[in-house]
This record gives C-alpha cells, structure tokens and sequence, in this order.
C-alpha cells in the first residue's frame, strides 16, 4: 500500500502527526464506523488492504440510528438495508481507536481506494445541499477557517466531486437515488 501525494496528504499528513484525526474513533464507539459495501471492500483490497483491516460487525440499534440521523427521511429503508440481528463490514479499529489503515502520513490507501464516506469527509449532502461536519481536531478545518470553498481547497476536492462521491456513497450502500 503506498498512500500517493494526493492533494490532501499533506494536511492530512500533519494532522495525523499531530492529533488522533477524523480516522480515530473514542474508545467504545466501533459500532457507530460507517458500513462498508462489497465494492468498497474490493477497491481496497486491490490497492492492499489484507483481511485484518476490516470487521464485521452486528447492526446495533444506535448504529441503524446514527444511519437515520445521516439520511433523514430515509429510516425504512435504512433499517430494511441494515436489519435488526443482520452484520456488515466496517474498518478494523485498534485498541487505541486509530484505523488500522491509518499510519505516520495518513491513510495508507491512495485516495481512489479509501472507502467512500473517507474520500467525503467531513463533507455530506441533505436536501441537495453540501454541509460539512464541523470537527474540533481537523486540521483542514482550522487551516481554512471553517468550511466552504476554502476548506474544499485545503483537501483538493470541489463541489461537483463532494455531490458524485455522495450519490456514489449511496448507491455502493443499496439507497436510492435521490431526484
């Protein structure tokens, strides 16, 4: 695996240098890792990634929730895509709570390969809409001064990518599109 110089490895790079970044979860919370899709799983294992880095993983109750509260409107088909006592994929998270993709730069999957919700964050789309989770310990975030256009520069990404990324979120995760 060999993380290429994309736009975003160096904030990136320093934000891991520096803090536990938006790839570290609080001890405790692995059940709320967004779920990977079978093509997400594919694409990764052909840049590397190896059994190790994912886990399966039950669908909790505040799992399914916190998947609602992201797609607002949509519960009834979220919970048909993530039923009670069913399981999905989702990164392997050491016991410190770091993705175990995560290394010294960053991730170590090229861009192209990291799971869609990675590639899109902290960005996300409502009511067709780009919004951006604000993120206390993102570098790219207090580098830009909030959101918008500067922090699109900061990770090299644009508005077209954010909303073809978020529809290619939806339909690797089984959603329908959105009209």
């Amino acid at each position: 695996m060999d993380n290429e110089s994309d736009a975003d490895s160096d904030v990136c790079a320093r934000c891991a240098t520096a803090s536990g970044t938006c790839c570290t979860l609080a001890p405790g919370n692995e059940e709320y890792c967004f779920p990977l899709s079978a093509s997400e799983r594919v694409r990764m294992e052909g840049a590397g990634a190896e059994a190790l880095h994912f886990f399966r993983q039950a669908n909790t109750a505040p799992f399914v929730d916190n998947l609602c509260r992201l797609f607002p409107g949509e519960s009834e088909t979220i919970r048909g895509l993530f039923p009670n006592g069913g399981e999905h994929d989702r990164l392997a998270i050491g016991a410190g709570g770091a993705c175990l993709l995560l290394g010294p730069q960053g991730c170590l999957l090229p861009r192209d390969a990291r799971p869609l919700y990675c590639r899109l964050f902290p960005f996300w789309m409502r009511s067709g809409r780009e919004l951006y989770f604000q993120f206390d310990r993102c570098r790219a975030q207090q580098e830009a001064g909030g959101g918008g256009p500067g922090l699109m520069l900061r990770l090299g990404t644009s508005s077209a990518e954010i909303q073809t990324m978020y529809h290619e979120l939806r339909r690797a995760w089984g959603l329908p599109e959105q009209t």
